[in-house]
């Protein structure tokens, strides 16, 4: 009875796992039948919708798209290049008309540009300016006369070790010279300037502390040449501006310190500050050529400010109250005297 019962529970369990186990192909191919139907999930309306559900439609109604009305902006590269082009034009006007204070119609205009090209990146800077300056006055009863007349040059190469110091060596080169002639009024016979007579060309090499943001820059050269240029005949001959007679060059080796300096001291009110200090090793050392420049601008608005503004230079080549015999043979060479001109102007400025 028992062998019965162990031989019936036995077969009933091999029926059991053959129903259950399959044996696994591994290499059987894909079917091939005609009849494969794709079946689609029908649609279900959720009775409730989740918080974080995101209930977009992926199709396009054309009714509902608008056209770009905001014109963007194309990508620009990033540049290491800064530039700055300014224009400016000052004109003062008095008229009188039954005055009985008395005074002379007159009417003075000065025009000026200035242009930036600096390049900064990493290792080195390269800093280039160009100032131009030009002012007339015309009074009723005499002709006009300038009262104002300025070129200058400068550009400025200059590396650094590393990222962190600001102290760079540098190489610089300065020029200045004026347009047109310049005259001792009223004498409109006789020039005492020309273009390029007197040309100033300042080359040298030195360090400069340059801190992040550029607005201040200091030089400072223990080498560097200055050469004095009068290219007019008569100028020349009479040995103005530190040449000798009959020369148009004169060189000199000696020590520079430049200073520019840019800054907001008030609201709208920009300090800019520019020297330069010069003495000459060989021939008078410890004698300093001064030419120093301040202006305030205040800004008005993007297109209207004031300037007020002073410039002093001390040169020991240029000479005053020269006195000549009949023969012109010099009898009194001069004396070296403090230049002052002084600036006060409202007008238009246009920069991009």
């Amino acid at each position: 009875m028992r062998l019965t019962c162990f031989f019936a529970v036995f077969f009933f369990l091999s029926l059991s796992l053959q129903a259950q186990v399959n044996p696994l192909k591994v290499f059987e191919r894909d079917t091939t039948a005609s009849n494969f139907q794709v079946q689609r999930i029908k649609d279900i309306k959720l009775k409730y919708i989740t918080r974080g559900a995101r209930l977009t439609d992926p199709r396009t109604v054309l009714n509902r798209v608008k056209p770009v009305r905001k014109r963007y902006k194309r990508f620009k590269p990033q540049s290491f290049w800064t530039k700055i082009n300014e224009f400016g034009l000052n004109i003062n006007e008095v008229a009188f008309v039954n005055w009985n204070a008395g005074g002379e119609n007159s009417v003075s205009a000065l025009g000026s540009g200035r242009f930036v090209r600096n390049y900064k990146f990493r290792y080195l800077n390269w800093n280039n300016e160009a100032q131009l300056r030009y002012g007339i006055n015309a009074q009723e009863g005499r002709k006009l006369r300038k009262t104002d007349d300025q070129i200058r040059l400068a550009s400025a190469i200059s590396f650094r070790k590393d990222t962190i110091t600001s102290w760079y060596y540098s190489f610089k080169a300065t020029f200045n010279t004026q347009f047109s002639n310049g005259f001792k009024y009223p004498d409109r016979d006789t020039p005492i300037s020309r273009f390029m007579s007197p040309g100033y060309l300042f080359l040298g090499a030195g360090k400069s502390y340059i801190p992040e943001g550029g607005k201040f820059n200091l030089y400072i050269s223990p080498l560097t040449q200055k050469a004095t240029f009068v290219l007019d005949k008569d100028l020349s001959e009479q040995g103005a501006f530190g040449v000798d007679p009959g020369e148009s060059i004169f060189m000199e080796i000696g020590f520079l310190i430049n200073n520019s300096w840019e800054t907001e001291i008030l609201k709208n009110v920009i300090m800019n500050h520019r020297v330069s200090l010069y003495t000459d090793y060989l021939l008078s050392f410890g004698n300093v050529d001064v030419d120093w420049e301040m202006n305030f601008n205040l800004k008005v608005n993007k297109f209207i400010n004031a300037n007020i503004g002073t410039h002093v230079i001390y040169d020991d080549d240029i000479k005053f109250d020269e006195e000549l015999a009949e023969d012109g043979t010099i009898i009194n060479p001069g004396t070296p005297r403090i230049q002052f001109k002084q600036l006060l102007g409202v007008g238009l400025t246009y920069a991009f």
